[in-house]
């Protein structure tokens, strides 16, 4: 198959619902639709990807004791500035930041990763404003 052009790619959207599902493997699904693997023609130096909608993020499954083993980080930049919060406060407060924080780990690290970052949308619920755009839901 030859390269694609920008004109010749095809963007579809997609829904995937969270519910039940464990966050490490719903967040490969998501990276890889986002990246456009899933796509005949797929290029690593291209944003071939799908619009990917996720709903019901506050429903996402972790395994083990993940909930309130696993630390996420942040850092303000001054000295002492370190800031540690379980996967169980982040979910109380933002439930979509889980599944944006594991998809933009599994993207790659170039100037591609943003772009395909805003093509995702997350929803603690199972509304969401773009019902109309799909062609099928998964």
């Amino acid at each position: 198959m030859k390269n694609p052009k920008a004109a010749e790619i095809k963007r579809e959207w997609r829904q995937i619902d969270a519910k039940g599902k464990i966050l490490g493997r719903l967040s490969t699904e998501v990276a890889h639709i986002l990246m456009g693997k899933n796509k005949p023609y797929y290029a690593p130096y291209m944003d071939c990807g799908d619009n990917v909608v996720v709903v019901n993020s506050a429903k996402v499954e972790l395994s083990g004791k993940k909930e309130i083993n696993k630390p996420y980080y942040r850092h303000s930049g001054y000295p002492g500035g370190l800031k540690v919060k379980t996967a169980q406060q982040v979910r109380s407060q933002k439930s979509e930041e889980l599944i944006r924080h594991s998809v933009k780990g599994m993207l790659p690290k170039n100037k591609l990763a943003r772009g395909m970052l805003k093509k995702l949308y997350i929803f603690p619920g199972s509304e969401n404003p773009f019902q109309d755009k799909f062609s099928k839901p998964k």
